[in-house]
């Protein structure tokens, strides 16, 4: 198989954050700690994880990091932009997910990234409001504006490369306009200030018109219409999202494949969580819930195929709750209470009680697909990257097609994209070769 042309990861990456939160501010400094040896990047596939090679009895296992042209974390540079004025020191301080003793190894870093002022729009993130944003005659001004900041960060630190990941608040529940349909009726609507486009559409069109790739960390629509999509294939910009798989949907994306791999029946699922950091707050909305609600509940129906199989999983009952609650901070809590049934339609349940960290969660994720989307760029790979589907709940794919959900299937997708760049030959785990099942004639 021939390999394709990657460019080298030559010189420095620049990583561009839509939000300095609990997300950012936990990735870069977690970063920081990693290159000085302090602490271990646990959860990052680029950083921690092997890749098999040709056959099991070959003993090819590389670190997928050494078998990839990755940038490395040395040669990596960070940026934000946010609406509270709070440099990365003071932001990780407020959001409480590091200790101070491991934030203070890094302090002098963390205080050297300010955010630049943010695109904001009160009305799809209503719940939370801050004075370091942006002012301009229009959204074509204010997208210009942030193309400039990318211009201006490029040149500041010498980068080679950029990407941006959006790790900003959930805005509200939109659905596709006549706005959305093309870039020049988008560009018409940038420059009329058209309310049906986001902030974070500002953002991706504006890094895409800038030549960077650009990946999508909530669940609110964003790159996935037609406009925003053309054109980063017309500009050849890898584009990824939506929404970091990171608590209970990752657990779900787990947990319903031993389900229908097993032919066990499910009648109801019922999640709630609760949290008590920004994001909380921002999802005590009623809009932002419905994009979060929307993204949570989309994986059942993909994973189950009810209309394949009917007698399991038809008319399942599924229902999912997000209740903001302070005293959590950032230590969400997730309960799922699964009613499922067997041999003879005989019932049983499975419950799940989760208390995790959704910022130490989701910062692994922001480093690997801020690397790969870089690798993608370098390997001329244009427009949505569906083989990045394992970190998102809502994953962008082709029209013709529905997307995958089921975790493993991700992750083999993931790791055969990566043997497809480099040449290698992709793993199907038959092994049939290994055993004499039909003889060799020679008995």
């Amino acid at each position: 198989m021939a390999k394709i042309k990657i460019e080298p990861a030559n010189g420095k990456l620049g990583i561009l954050l839509p939000g300095l939160g609990a997300v950012s501010t936990t990735f870069i400094a977690g970063v920081m700690l990693a290159r000085k040896k302090k602490l271990l990047p646990i959860g990052s596939l680029t950083q921690m994880q092997t890749i098999r090679l040709g056959k099991r009895d070959e003993k090819r296992a590389p670190l997928i990091k050494d078998f990839v042209p990755l940038a490395n974390l040395s040669d990596l540079e960070f940026a934000a932009w946010d609406i509270f004025p709070d440099n990365a020191y003071e932001a990780a301080i407020k959001a409480g997910v590091l200790s101070k003793e491991h934030l203070d190894i890094v302090k002098d870093e963390l205080e050297k990234i300010r955010p630049m002022t943010a695109v904001f729009d009160k009305s799809f993130i209503k719940n939370i409001n801050g004075p370091n944003v942006k002012t301009g005659k229009n959204k074509l001004e204010l997208a210009n504006q942030l193309r400039e900041d990318i211009r201006n960060f490029k040149k500041e630190k010498n980068l080679s490369r950029m990407v941006v990941v959006w790790c900003a608040s959930t805005e509200s529940y939109m659905e596709k306009q006549p706005v959305h349909e093309s870039i020049e009726a988008f560009e018409k609507g940038l420059a009329e200030s058209h309310p049906m486009i986001s902030p974070s559409m500002i953002y991706a069109y504006a890094a895409i018109m800038e030549g960077v790739p650009y990946t999508n960390g909530s669940p609110q629509l964003t790159l996935d219409i037609p406009a925003l999509a053309d054109l980063a294939r017309q500009k050849g910009v890898p584009i990824a999202g939506k929404d970091f798989k990171t608590g209970q949907t990752l657990v779900k994306t787990a947990i319903a494949p031993m389900f229908k791999a097993r032919m066990l029946g499910v009648r109801g699922w019922f999640s709630t969580n609760i949290l008590g950091n920004r994001d909380g707050l921002v999802l005590d909305d009623a809009g932002s819930f419905k994009s979060k609600e929307i993204s949570k509940k989309s994986s059942l129906e993909y994973i189950f195929q009810p209309g394949m199989y009917p007698e399991l999983y038809k008319g399942m009952y599924h229902k999912v709750r997000i209740e903001y609650y302070p005293p959590k901070n950032d230590d969400k809590e997730g309960w799922d209470n699964i009613d499922i049934f067997g041999w003879m339609g005989y019932p049983m349940q499975l419950k799940i009680n989760f208390l995790c960290k959704d910022s130490i969660l989701a910062a692994p994720i922001v480093l690997d697909l801020a690397l790969f989307m870089d690798l993608a760029q370098r390997a001329g790979m244009r427009g949505m990257q569906e083989w990045l589907s394992f970190y998102f709940k809502a994953p962008m794919h082709a029209p013709l097609l529905y997307p995958e959900h089921d975790l493993f299937i991700q992750h083999m997708k993931l790791k055969n994209t990566l043997r497809y760049l480099m040449g290698e030959g992709m793993i199907t785990h038959l092994g049939i070769e290994y055993y004499d099942y039909w003889g060799t004639g020679k008995e």
